[in-house]
């Protein structure tokens, strides 16, 4: 039977058991946890200089009010990671290009950055919605403009992570099957086919590791704008 090249996107199950939960659960059990020693191991050290370094460039243009997200910013930041880059793996799901999961995670998330703005700084947060010298008459259009852009902040933050990761891993699948296919007809095709397949599954790497950090990005910079 002939499966279509978006098959792979389909949540699958064994045994009546969903494996997206187990995906789901996976990069928690991928990170070491710390020990009590005063000299940690290579793996360790290279973790907390990660963490880091990555907390540190994340929260340096927020306000001290938004340090208080660095814990769930960071853990955001390695679980989308961890679970791009394991579905790169051969015969893995990758949950991240379900668009139902990503705006499971883009929405209360926005949501919060919104109440956070509109609790502490009700007139800054609305203020936003009207930029400053706008002749009158273009005023209520403004606003509808402004309003309709902030309630397409998260579906764009969702759909942005579906939309790299799916076109990603179908042209993978799509040079992979013409390797496949050129390999007894044209074996020298094939093999450049196969060397473009293998740059092709390189940038896929720093595409995972890139979208996850636009998403953690673009949800510190929406903080940004609400404390």
């Amino acid at each position: 039977m002939t499966l279509s090249f978006f098959d792979q996107f389909m949540s699958p199950t064994y045994l009546g058991i969903p494996l997206i939960a187990v995906a789901l659960a996976i990069p928690g059990l991928l990170l070491p946890t710390p020990s009590a020693r005063w000299l940690n191991n290579r793996l360790l050290t290279l973790q907390a200089w990660f963490i880091n370094r990555f907390t540190s460039q994340l929260l340096l243009p927020l306000n001290p009010g938004g340090h208080k997200w660095a814990t769930i910013l960071t853990s955001l930041m390695l679980f989308l990671i961890s679970l791009n880059m394991l579905g790169l793996l051969p015969y893995t799901f990758t949950p991240t290009t379900q668009l139902s999961m990503n705006m499971g995670l883009a929405v209360p998330l926005w949501l919060a950055t919104v109440l956070i703005g509109m609790r502490n700084q009700p007139t800054i947060a609305l203020g936003h919605l009207l930029p400053e010298g706008t002749p009158t008459p273009l005023i209520p259009v403004l606003i509808i403009i402004e309003t309709i852009s902030l309630f397409i902040r998260p579906l764009a933050l969702g759909v942005r992570l579906t939309a790299n990761l799916t076109a990603g891993h179908l042209l993978i699948q799509l040079i992979a099957t013409a390797a496949f296919v050129l390999l007894p007809l044209m074996p020298t095709v094939a093999i450049l086919t196969g060397t473009l397949l293998f740059l092709l599954t390189i940038l896929e790497v720093a595409v995972a590791m890139i979208q996850a950090y636009v998403f953690v990005l673009l949800l510190s910079l929406y903080l940004q704008e609400n404390v």
